[in-house]
């Protein structure tokens, strides 16, 4: 069986919804695989907004009415279907206004409405198509996490009985809401940031899927920015750690934490485009397989400030660089990068929120200087550790580019080389990259 997920743009139109009908049905009847989906595109954003508007005394849910009496009238589905839903919504709302007053726990139920609804459309457009579907709230399915409003986290426990639900479903296709579950008290929760991919691989670790897919708008993972080199492509396999460090230097990827319940059950994660499902995608492993190539993508990251502390008073010093990271801490100033030499240490972080505040203390002790503008440049690949000659590789072809470099950074991990250039060499920094290893 497979857990097959589509987020809130392949969802969001009458054109993508054919689309998504199309790759389910290709699927072939039982076992049917379990679909996941979001809500329609931007309408989770419109329900945040109307929780807050709420809060302030004012809200209407007009917007949101007349954006799935829209989508709905094309594929051909009654509207009427979740008009108890919102008149359920309308009742919450109103209660915010009165009490002005918005927690996480009441913002998590109004969020929860997104799905609900879309679940609701996509299985009677299904069904009304021909193929047969049930739409299901995945807490019914028993879907439990801990109450940490927004950012829910997953109770394992709860996976055999997700697994007795899910199977108990026999004939149809189960649509489950993305994104939502509940607490041990019945609350309503959210799983926060990627939520809808995060119940997508929740679900195939519970039923111990064959594979999960994750279906977005874009033909997997790149070798780089398409928006910077025309020639980027398709990565066939990557391992979970490749992808975490992707993720975290703004690769177009799913994000790691939604991955690990199914990749720690070794079950395969795919990525692949709904508008393009002939295509392979990327499949992302546990482990990535031996005898690859040894540079996976390209990677980077604008913003960066990079703050060099210089002090004679580091020689022979034990202590001077607690001391320096203590001030970062105090500040919550989360640094990245750091080098070292004799008398300096230079850090990178990406926000100059308390910034000034951290380097005022540090002038106490040293001489700071700051430097704004620059860019985070990451050549990521778990055969970096193995083979000899990619940082040649790496550097020689900055070298012929001209390409100054400011920081280098490359043994905090073994799969990932990193370092810095003004912010605009990032382009040419990028296409100089993907010519020596693609």
């Amino acid at each position: 069986m497979k857990v097959l997920k589509f987020g809130g743009t392949s969802v969001g139109s009458a054109e993508n919804l054919a689309k998504v009908l199309a790759i389910v049905r290709g699927e072939g009847s039982e076992p049917y695989p379990v679909v996941v989906a979001s809500a329609h595109s931007g309408v989770t954003d419109g329900l945040i907004a109307e929780a807050r508007a709420a809060a302030a005394g004012k809200y209407s849910l007009g917007k949101l009415r007349d954006r799935h009496r829209e989508l709905w009238a094309r594929i051909g589905v009654d509207v009427a279907l979740i008009e108890p839903l919102f008149d359920e919504l309308d009742d919450l709302l109103r209660g915010l206004s009165l009490v002005r007053e918005l927690t996480p726990r009441s913002l998590d139920l109004v969020a929860s409405y997104g799905e609900r609804w879309s679940c609701r459309g996509i299985a009677a457009y299904f069904a009304k198509e021909g193929l047969p579907a049930v739409a299901v709230d995945a807490y019914d399915l028993g879907l439990r996490t801990d109450s940490r409003f927004t950012a829910a986290n997953p109770d394992p426990s709860c996976y055999p009985e997700v697994r007795r639900a899910l199977r108990a479903i026999k004939g149809k296709v189960p649509v489950v809401t993305g994104f939502i579950a509940k607490d041990a008290h019945g609350n309503v929760t959210t799983l926060g940031r990627s939520g809808s991919d995060f119940s997508a691989t929740i679900l195939g670790a519970a039923i111990e899927a064959d594979e999960v897919q994750i279906w977005t708008d874009v033909d997997g993972v790149m070798t780089a920015d398409p928006r910077i080199v025309k020639e980027a492509k398709s990565i066939p396999v990557l391992s979970i750690a490749e992808a975490s460090e992707l993720a975290y230097y703004g690769a177009k990827v799913i994000h790691p934490a939604t991955m690990l319940p199914a990749i720690e059950r070794r079950i395969p994660v795919v990525v692949k485009d709904t508008s393009r499902p002939h295509l392979k995608g990327t499949t992302i492993l546990a482990e990535s397989p031996a005898g690859g190539a040894p540079v996976k993508s390209i990677a980077y990251k604008k913003g960066i400030i990079l703050v060099t502390v210089a002090s004679t008073r580091m020689l022979l010093q034990s202590g001077f660089m607690a001391k320096i990271f203590e001030v970062f801490a105090r500040y919550d100033l989360s640094v990245d990068l750091v080098a070292t030499s004799e008398v300096t240490v230079s850090v990178t972080v990406d926000t100059d929120r308390n910034l000034d505040a951290v380097a005022k203390e540090l002038r106490a002790f040293s001489d700071v200087t700051i430097d704004r503008g620059l860019a985070q440049v990451c050549v990521v690949g778990e055969g970096i550790r193995e083979r000899v000659g990619v940082a040649a590789q790496v550097f020689g072809a900055l070298e012929k580019a001209s390409i100054p470099v400011r920081l280098i950074s490359h043994g905090g991990t073994k799969i990932n080389i990193s370092f810095l250039v003004d912010e605009a060499a990032v382009a040419k920094s990028v296409q100089a990259l993907h010519t020596v290893f693609w």
